[in-house]
C-alpha cells in the first residue's frame, strides 16, 4: 500500500485484491430453528444498499431542477432499480405492534398540514458475502447483520437520529426465546426481524431498509474517496494492513477494511460500531462538500448506483423517499446524530456459549420512549456525551 501525502492527508492507494475472508466458526452461532425463509419478492433480488437518506436525498437533487417529463423517467428508472423484499408488516399481527404515543399522535396531526410527521426506519446492515435475502441463495445463518440501526426523523425534520444497537445484544426473539439480534433476520427474514426490534423498544417502524458494506465502498469510490481521522495506527480488517495516525482519504476497499475491523480494537464490536456511524458520517460529508450536486453526469451516476444497491420494503415507494428528501432539504450532513443504544457490558450466554451484550434496559427504555414520542432533543439534554464524538478509535 501506498501513502501519498497531500495536504496534511495521507492518500490510501487500493491495496491488491484481496479473496473474501472466510466466515469464523463463531460468526455461524445464528443457525434457523426449521430454516425459516423471510418473505421476499422471488422476481428481485435483494442486493447492497446504501445509507437511508442517500436516495432521497439524491432524488430531490435530482429533480429539483428537471422538467416535468425528466422528472417522471428519473422517477421511474430509479424505481425499476430499487430492489423489493415485499411486504414484512403483513405478517406481523396487528396486536403485537406498538401503539402510536397521543404526544406523537398530536404531533403527527400537528404537522400534517406540512405533509411531515415523525418517521422511524429500521436499517439493517448485512456482511455476508451473497446476496441478503435472496431465497434461491438462503442459507441458514449465512445472513448475518453486522449493523442494526433505528434512524428516527423527527416531525420538524430539524435533523435526524441514528441509533446503533450492537449485533450482540441479547434480547427475546418472537417465537424463539432469547438470542443475539442478529439472529431474527437470519431466521426469519426482514418481517420477524421487525417484530423483534419493535417488541424491545415500544417503537413502531414505519419502513425498513437492508444494507451490505460493500455497497457503502462503491460510493465511497463514486465520491472520490472520504477523509477519515485515525487517532492512533491501527490495522484494517483483512489483518494484512496497517495505517497510521492521521487524516487519511480512504478509497471503497480501505474504507471498508476499516470498520471490519474488531479484534484488535480496545472495546471490540463497540468501537466497530463507532467506525461504522464514522464512515456513514463521512461518506454525508464528502457528499456534501462534494459539489456533486452541481455536475448532472456524477450525480445521475451517484443515483444511479443508490438505486441499483437499495433493498427495501414495497411501501416505501420511489414517491415516498422524494418527499422525504425535500422534507429534509435544510438539513445538511452536520444535522445527524450517531447514538449507540446504553449497554451495561458483554458477558456469556446461559448456556456459555456465545458472548453477548448485555443492555442497560433502564437507559434504553428513556431512549425508546424519546424516540416514540418525538422527544429525543430532551433526551440528549440529559445525555449530553451521548452522541459519536469527532475522535474515534
Amino acid at each position: 500500500m501506498e501513502d501519498d501525502v497531500e495536504g496534511g492527508s495521507h492518500t490510501l492507494a487500493r491495496p491488491a485484491e484481496q479473496a473474501p475472508a472466510e466466515r469464523a466458526p463463531a460468526e455461524r452461532e445464528n443457525v434457523a430453528p426449521g430454516n425459516v425463509e423471510p418473505t421476499v419478492n422471488r422476481h428481485r433480488r435483494l442486493r447492497p444498499a446504501f445509507w437511508f437518506v442517500a436516495i432521497p436525498l439524491g432524488i430531490a437533487l435530482a429533480v429539483g431542477s428537471a422538467g416535468a417529463v425528466a422528472v417522471w423517467r428519473i422517477q421511474s428508472s430509479i424505481d425499476h432499480k430499487i430492489e423489493r423484499f415485499g411486504d414484512p408488516f403483513k405478517d406481523i399481527p396487528a396486536t403485537e405492534r406498538p401503539a402510536e404515543p397521543a404526544a406523537a399522535a398530536a404531533a403527527s396531526a400537528a404537522s400534517a398540514a406540512s405533509a411531515a410527521s415523525a418517521m422511524n426506519l429500521l436499517v439493517f446492515g448485512s456482511d455476508s458475502r451473497i446476496s441478503a435475502g435472496d431465497p434461491h441463495q438462503w442459507e441458514a445463518g449465512a445472513q448475518r447483520t453486522d449493523a442494526i440501526m433505528l434512524v428516527h426523523l423527527p416531525a420538524d425534520r430539524s435533523g435526524a437520529y441514528i441509533v446503533s444497537i450492537p449485533r450482540d445484544s441479547w434480547v427475546t426473539v418472537p417465537g424463539h426465546g432469547k438470542a443475539k439480534i442478529n439472529a431474527p433476520f437470519s431466521w426469519g427474514g426482514p418481517a420477524l426481524a421487525i417484530r423483534t426490534v419493535e417488541q424491545l423498544t415500544d417503537v413502531k417502524i414505519d419502513h425498513m431498509v437492508v444494507t451490505d458494506f460493500t455497497g457503502f465502498a462503491r460510493i465511497t469510490d463514486l465520491l472520490g474517496g472520504v477523509t477519515i481521522a485515525v487517532p492512533k495506527a491501527t490495522h484494517l480488517g483483512n489483518g494484512k494492513q496497517t495505517i497510521s495516525a492521521g487524516k487519511h482519504k480512504m478509497d471503497g476497499e480501505t474504507a471498508l477494511g476499516y470498520v471490519r475491523e474488531r479484534y484488535t480494537l480496545p472495546h471490540g464490536d463497540f468501537d466497530r460500531v463507532k467506525r461504522q456511524q464514522n464512515w456513514i458520517r463521512a461518506i454525508a460529508r464528502s457528499a456534501a462538500s462534494s459539489g456533486i450536486q452541481k455536475d448532472p453526469e456524477r450525480l445521475m451516476s451517484l443515483i444511479d448506483a443508490l438505486a441499483t444497491n437499495v433493498s427495501t420494503d414495497d411501501e416505501f415507494t420511489v414517491g415516498d423517499m422524494r418527499d422525504l428528501a425535500l422534507s429534509l432539504r435544510n438539513v445538511g450532513s452536520g444535522g445527524a446524530r450517531f447514538l449507540t443504544v446504553p449497554v451495561l457490558g458483554t458477558g456469556w450466554s446461559p448456556d456459555g456459549k456465545q458472548s453477548i451484550v448485555t443492555l442497560d434496559i433502564a437507559a434504553d427504555k428513556s431512549l425508546w420512549a424519546a424516540i416514540a414520542h418525538d422527544d429525543v432533543k430532551s433526551w440528549l439534554t440529559k445525555n449530553p456525551s451521548a452522541p459519536l464524538g469527532e475522535t474515534v478509535s
